[in-house]
This record gives C-alpha cells, structure tokens and sequence, in this order.
C-alpha cells in the first residue's frame, strides 16, 4: 500500500476518495456531483502517539471529513488487469449490507470490479440507486453501520482489493483503453460544516442515479491469496489540526453552492450495462436527513472492536 498526494495504491489500483458536494436529500434521484479535489490521506503508523489506541491495533490510513460533508470512491488502474474490491462501510458491505468478510461471495456479489467500474458514491439501496456516503459522527445511531447493527463499533471506511490473476487477464493489454473521466468543479467551494467527535462513520445521504455493474469474470478470476486490505478512519476536522498539526480541508457541504456557482452535474451513459440486483437490507437503511429531522433516539453505543 503506497500513499502518493492525496492518491492510494492497492495492488495496481489507485483510490482516490474525492470530495464533492451533498445532493439533496429530497426524494428525487439525482445524476453524479462534481469532484472538488482528493482528500488528504495520512498514515496512521506515523501519529501512534496522537490517535486512539484502537487505531493503533487497525493501522490503516486517516482522513479528514467535516460533520454532513459527502464523499466518492475513484478507482483507476490497468483496463488489461480488473480488480475486485470489497466497500465496507463500518464493516458492513456497501453493495449488500451484510456483515463484511474476507473473501469473495459466489452466490450474491459483495464486490465491485473496476473497470468497468470507475467510482462509487454511496451504497446500493435501489436498481440503479446509490445513497451518497455522507460523514456523520459515531454514537448516535444515524450510520449505515448503527442502523443495521444496533451499534457503532467499527466506523470509517474498510477497502479490500484483489488482482485478476495474470493467467486469466492477458498483458500488455490488448487494446488500450482511456479511464473515465469525471471533472471538477469550476471553481472551490465556500468554507462551512462544524466540527464532529473523533472517529466519525458514514451515513446515507440523498439519491443518486448510479449502476453498480455485475462482475462478467466471476470471483474466481481474482487472487484473494495476495489481497491487500486498508481500514480508513474517519477524523473531525478539529481533531485532524491535533493529531497532524495541519488545518483540514474546508467542507463544500452546502447544497446551495451549485446554484451560486453554476456547479454542473456529470452523467454515465451506460444505458447498455445492466446493475447489480440490490438488498433489502440496505434498502430500509434511512437517510441522514430524515434520521435527524426526526430526531432519532441515541441509544446506540460506540465500542472497541479488533479489525
């Protein structure tokens, strides 16, 4: 695992986690927000003296993430040699919200293939629907991860990616293939959002037109014996200047933004593809939005847990 300027590299893949703007959350289905620019990653064996020890047993990388600020998964690597990757959000699958495991399923597919694959946005809640992950404090129930568990244990981001095996993909590649592309936004974004505690999760933001395409290959092609695996924590923005000495990012949450800055909305044509049949389990998860207008209990407890 190397990290590189905002970029990781698992295996030949890179995975960029991009900052971008929440979509509202207001019933309609909205097609992908811009990318304002990677979040800054860092290592946490290089702060062990500054972060909570069950970091310190987890390792893995921080970010840093504002309270209700969104994010997307970018993924570029080799069009010749697909990978397999494993979302977990609080260690539940964010395609199937099953509890995570470690290797491949072969009945209902837990992983996503990239390419074709170049970005996730959220979790899979309907055909051809993601809710978009938005940073949400821990211990108040309104995660994926809490309204799934009953518990906030785990938190964070949890990534696993397995190579194609070179005897199933041949190399060089046959026909070079352009990645695509998904543009920024004109211009940076306004500074807002308070800071949240230390070790944030993620929550279900609003709708967004997004397929998660079926895997064509089958999880055999993939070497789980060589996989690489990353827990991602999620830190506050107060607590990221503690821990690193460097001031955060600031958060381009607001939703009016794209109005007053004529921010475009990008579209896949990809009508030809089909996507992945989604759970009934991520499917009852509700959105951050109406958790808090609701003002949902917070009963749920946040824990030490092994990785």
């Amino acid at each position: 695992m190397n990290i590189d300027n905002g970029s990781l590299q698992m295996k030949r893949l890179h995975i960029t986690l991009q900052r971008t703007l929440r979509i509202p959350d207001d019933g309609k289905r909205y097609p992908l927000p811009p990318g304002l620019g990677a979040f800054p990653m860092r290592r946490v064996a290089d702060y062990v003296d500054r972060v909570p020890s069950e970091w310190r047993q987890r390792g893995g990388i921080m970010v840093p993430m504002h309270r209700r600020e969104a994010m997307w998964i970018s993924f570029r690597g080799p069009s010749w040699r697909p990978h397999a990757v494993k979302v977990g959000v609080g260690k539940r699958c964010a395609l199937t919200g099953v509890a995570w495991s470690e290797s491949l399923s072969s009945t209902k597919q837990d992983y996503l293939v990239t390419p074709p694959q170049p970005w996730l946005d959220g979790i899979v809640t309907e055909d051809g629907t993601i809710r978009q992950f938005v940073a949400t404090p821990r211990g108040q129930g309104h995660t994926i991860e809490g309204q799934l568990t009953g518990e906030e244990k785990f938190g964070g981001l949890q990534l696993k990616v397995f190579e194609g095996y070179a005897s199933r993909f041949p190399e060089p590649p046959p026909v070079p293939q352009l990645p695509r592309m998904r543009c920024a936004a004109p211009a940076p974004c306004a500074p807002g959002g308070a800071p949240a505690s230390v070790g944030m999760g993620l929550a279900a933001g609003g709708r967004m037109k997004q397929k998660v395409y079926p895997d064509t290959f089958g999880p055999a092609s993939f070497d789980e014996a060589s996989a690489e695996r990353l827990f991602i924590h999620l830190v506050d923005a107060a607590s990221w200047r503690d821990i690193t000495g460097e001031p955060a990012p600031p958060s381009p949450i607001a939703p009016h933004t794209y109005a007053a800055h004529g921010y475009p909305w990008f579209d896949v044509y990809d009508e030809e593809k089909s996507s992945l049949e989604p759970t009934s389990a991520l499917k009852s998860v509700q959105s951050l939005e109406s958790l808090e207008k609701a003002h949902y209990p917070t009963t749920f407890t946040v824990s030490d847990g092994e990785w």
